[in-house]
């Protein structure tokens, strides 16, 4: 079974407005849908950088006793703490190895494409 959520600790933690401290929470890999949809919200049309707290309200799954943050509360997150998802977003979400098997359409031999820059053809 592919593990498809994730725990993690925030290094300050976001403070609720009853100054609750919210630091462990889950993150859930994203969908095609999580990063296009953003897309049409007009206040990532007026400043792209949204595109990040949108994207991060919809996979974080729990943070503390809130659950699902809204966009609000990515909003008001530490910058720390929001650099730290931001990465956390990247690391889970990209491909785990740059090696995949393909074959050589004109010999027809199998061999792996290494996606970050070099082939091995044999």
């Amino acid at each position: 079974m592919v593990q498809t959520e994730f725990e993690f600790t925030l290094p300050r933690g976001y403070v609720d407005e009853h100054g609750a401290l919210h630091r462990n929470g889950a993150m859930r890999l994203a969908t095609a849908l999580d990063e296009v949809e953003p897309l049409q919200d007009p206040r990532v049309r007026a400043n792209e950088g949204y595109l990040s707290i949108l994207l991060l309200s919809r996979v974080i799954t729990r943070l503390g006793e809130l659950g699902q943050p809204t966009p609000d509360v990515v909003e008001r997150l530490f910058s720390s703490d929001f650099a730290y998802l931001q990465e956390l977003y990247v690391r889970l979400n990209e491909m785990e190895s740059s090696l995949i098997e393909t074959q050589c359409p004109t010999c027809g031999s199998r061999f792996a494409l290494d996606l970050a820059g070099e082939q091995s053809h044999g």
